[in-house]
């Protein structure tokens, strides 16, 4: 049966290329808010962390009932480090609507995502977005280059000929208009022509695939995504892939146990339904094939079970998404300040916490560390680690991280070690091309493309291992003095590339515990870069700066200026410090080197020797891999 009263459909596209600012322009013209109400900007970034860094990082579900179909929209994170949010969700839609920026084009997210989407025989709607950007309006024919190019994409990634034929929207979603016409354009911008949503509204409804379901069959939904409420507990997210489910109905939960693998059968009830209705969930008495909704009354699910109305029902095979590439040490603080200003947990705790993690993300992975106290979380990427870390510190806990390690492997018939490489994407202006190039082939990048995109700006690709990409944007945007434009994509695996330098500089260690005096600080300027003001408390062991040298150097930042009885126009003058450098947790994660931790408090990102005691850790650097 054909639910034609149903459109499943997400919006994929790469990072801040405007997919939550175009949903935020389909609910407001939907009807969904009243005339007094004022939605806020990228209502769908609900998340603090979301909405402090302007990007989308978890997959998010919202309803739009328009002209009698309902449309269940998914909106999906951009950013490389969060395509497991991706992958894991496009298994309950039907169709989706492709973001492309009108300037940059198809980037490496973009084909990630897209080859996804194909290989599941989506349907998919172009839009072209950012229509009205200068670059755009100087030259008209940049747009019809950037679909020529999401074309040659199609047909690159196996698309079939009916995915190739499809339709095709220009819009700017910041002002909420968009047109099947290119003609159209000039006007809407001028404003000589007003405009709406209603051409990518009515594409939806008649390009994309209605779900075919099976209504009389037995119930079946396979879980995409977890939720919590603190009235009813854990919620599980889906679609109803065939059949009907009532509340207070038995169901069954057909999963897999996390110690053994094998299959296990929890037999529940369903205590509260739930659909959306744009950005609230409705509580309903009954869910049929076709529809994404929320099951209440089972405390002990995963993302990919299947619930089923009986326990002789096939389960859906489990969610695969591409395997992590990076791990990181996860480890409890023991450092001298650990329970002053959070939670000092204990491992069991700490292993409680990551483990729930991995439970909700399944992109993510977990693996017992070297000792009792420290565990491994495989990830994709430094940003993925550090949204975890920094949720983790707003919930008050004390721990400490080490710096991301690539997962190599053995090649089975050649018995060679292998690495993950990835395909970096620079858009920059031309004029730091070559410095930009000079770092890239420093990490064993090799350049694999030049092109000339207009008004003084190229587009470099490099094939470059991913441990040579820790810590290289920050490098990357200093640059080109934040103009440049970075992202990535994994290529697939390929021969051990040798070693490669971490960090050119050294440390300056504090070698006792006190506060940081001004004194003590401008003569250790000279010595190399500071992290910390005076009046920081510091411990032994406790990085305070990084060497203008290759070896790392113990120094006393808590020394006091001694008094005399003299006193001179000069010798108490006001002591200025140039000026120290603000490490953010991304920073830190990027510029540590493997004998040393990242100290993680609800207050304070502290960088620390792993050996405390200086008599028992040496100042030579070696080349690490």
């Amino acid at each position: 049966m054909i639910r034609s009263d149903i459109r499943n459909l997400c919006i994929i596209a790469h990072v801040d290329h405007g997919k939550t600012t175009l949903v935020d322009g389909l609910l407001g013209q939907s009807g969904l808010f009243e005339a007094h109400e004022q939605p806020m900007d990228r209502v769908m970034d609900s998340n603090d962390l979301e909405r402090e860094r302007g990007i989308t990082i978890l997959a998010k579900n919202t309803s739009i009932n328009y002209q009698g179909t309902r449309l269940n929209i998914v909106d999906t994170p951009g950013h490389a480090d969060f395509g497991g949010e991706v992958e894991r969700i496009l298994g309950t839609v039907d169709g989706a609507v492709l973001l492309v920026d009108a300037v940059e084009g198809p980037l490496p997210q973009t084909r990630f995502v897209l080859e996804k989407s194909l290989a599941k025989g989506h349907k998919i709607i172009l839009c072209i977005n950012k229509v009205d950007r200068g670059e755009v309006i100087e030259d008209h024919s940049r747009i019809n280059d950037v679909v020529d190019s999401t074309f040659d994409l199609f047909v690159e990634l196996g698309a079939t000929e009916e995915q190739c034929e499809f339709p095709i929207i220009y819009a700017c979603a910041r002002d909420g208009w968009c047109t099947d016409s290119l003609n159209e354009v000039p006007k809407l911008i001028s404003g000589e022509k007003k405009g709406t949503l209603q051409p990518l509204f009515d594409q939806i409804i008649n390009h994309l695939a209605a779900p075919d379901v099976d209504q009389d069959g037995e119930f079946c939904m396979q879980l995409s995504n977890l939720s919590w409420s603190e009235y009813v507990g854990q919620l599980a997210i889906g679609r109803v892939v065939s059949g009907k489910v009532k509340k207070q109905q038995q169901v069954y939960r057909l999963g897999y146990s996390e110690e053994t693998q094998e299959q296990t059968i929890n037999r529940f009830t369903a205590t509260k339904l739930y659909k959306y209705d744009g950005l609230k969930q409705v509580e309903v008495d009954e869910l049929s094939a076709g529809e994404i909704g929320i099951l209440a009354g089972c405390s002990d699910v995963f993302i990919g079970d299947t619930i089923a109305g009986s326990e002789s029902v096939t389960p859906f095979p489990r969610i695969a998404v591409d395997a992590p590439t990076l791990k990181m040490t996860f480890t409890i603080n023991t450092g001298p300040f650990s329970g002053k200003d959070g939670e000092a947990i204990q491992s069991r705790k700490l292993k409680d916490r990551l483990l729930r993690e991995c439970r909700a993300n399944v992109a993510l992975g977990f693996e017992e560390g070297e000792s009792a106290e420290q565990f491994y979380l495989l990830g994709r990427g430094e940003l993925q680690f550090a949204i975890l870390i920094e949720t983790m510190r707003r919930e008050g806990l004390e721990f400490m991280v080490g710096r991301p390690v690539v997962m190599l492997k053995k090649d089975e018939e050649s018995g060679q070690t292998i690495e993950p490489v990835e395909t970096a994407v620079c858009d920059l202006p031309e004029d730091f091309s070559g410095d930009v190039t000079n770092m890239f082939q420093g990490r064993k990048g090799i350049l694999a493309g030049f092109d000339q995109l207009g008004n003084g700006r190229v587009r470099l690709s490099f094939d470059i291992p991913t441990r040579g990409l820790i810590g290289i944007r920050s490098r990357y945007l200093t640059l080109t003095r934040g103009e440049g434009l970075f992202s990535s994509k994994l290529k697939g695996f390929e021969a051990y590339k040798g070693d490669m330098l971490v960090r050119k500089n050294g440390t300056l260690v504090a070698d006792r515990t006190g506060k940081t005096t001004d004194y003590a600080l401008a003569a250790l300027e000279e010595r190399g870069t500071l992290f910390v003001k005076p009046g920081t408390e510091v411990y032994e062991g406790m990085i305070i700066g990084e060497c203008a040298r290759e070896n790392d150097m113990n120094v006393n930042p808590v020394k006091p200026k001694k008094l005399t009885n003299i006193r001179t126009t000069f010798s108490d003058g006001l002591i200025i410090l140039q000026g120290t450098r603000d490490m953010s947790l991304e920073q830190c994660i990027e510029w540590i080197d493997d004998d040393e931790w990242i100290e993680c408090t609800p207050s304070f990102v502290r960088l620390r020797k792993k050996e405390l005691a200086a008599n028992k850790r040496s100042v030579i650097r070696s080349i690490k891999k």
